[in-house]
């Protein structure tokens, strides 16, 4: 399967692959004035994700948490020499890493710029990627369309992903576009409505 240019624009280009048993979206960021690109998370089916990174400039993968869905390719990626990063309280959830990812900072992709947003809760080490200069949010589990990531899980926990969004998301801006680790886009302005229902049906 090859990969969809999803969102194009002067000097960013964001391709997207969906792979794995759980259609686990992949998201390629490539600055055009470089050729630099990142890869968010080495999710499955590592060929395809080797062929991706080698046609589109990748220089290193970042992973939004450390669950088995997000990180199957992440040794093969590793092995084909590309550096991986990951947040310091999900990274024993990972087979291995090179780099730790630290929350309210900045990784530079060519000419474009990335702010990182710890936002916990689905996982203790969960974190969401901010492109600046443009409306575009790497929410990987924590935020979809029609609510939070699921905080069921081991190291999950609801009340935490609910003040993640509540603090750290929904304070950017409206017109802010989605891009989830899973199923489709949404904004910012369209999901910050509903945190009141979402905190009552208690998911």
């Amino acid at each position: 399967m090859s990969d969809t240019l999803i969102f194009n624009t002067t000097g960013v280009e964001i391709h997207q692959v969906v792979v794995g048993p759980v259609d686990n979206n992949v998201l390629v960021l490539r600055c055009t004035q470089t050729g630099e690109a990142v890869l968010l998370d080495a999710a499955n089916e590592h060929e395809l994700l080797l062929g991706l990174c080698e046609q589109l400039g990748v220089r290193r993968v970042l992973e939004t948490h450390g669950h088995w869905d997000h990180i199957q390719a992440v040794p093969a990626l590793r092995d084909a020499g590309y550096s991986v990063a990951v947040t310091a309280a999900d990274a024993a959830m990972l087979p291995s890493y090179d780099e730790v990812l630290e929350d309210d900072s900045v990784i530079e992709v060519g000419r474009l710029r990335l702010h990182t947003i710890a936002t916990p809760g689905h996982t203790p080490g969960s974190m969401c990627f901010r492109l600046e200069g443009h409306p575009v949010l790497f929410s990987g589990d924590t935020l979809f369309p029609g609510g939070p990531g699921n905080a069921t899980f081991d190291g999950g926990d609801f009340s935490t992903i609910i003040e993640s969004v509540d603090r750290r998301l929904f304070t950017l801006a409206k017109d802010t576009i989605v891009l989830p680790g899973h199923g489709e886009r949404t904004t910012i302005g369209a999901e910050r409505p509903n945190l009141q229902a979402w905190i009552d049906r208690g998911w």
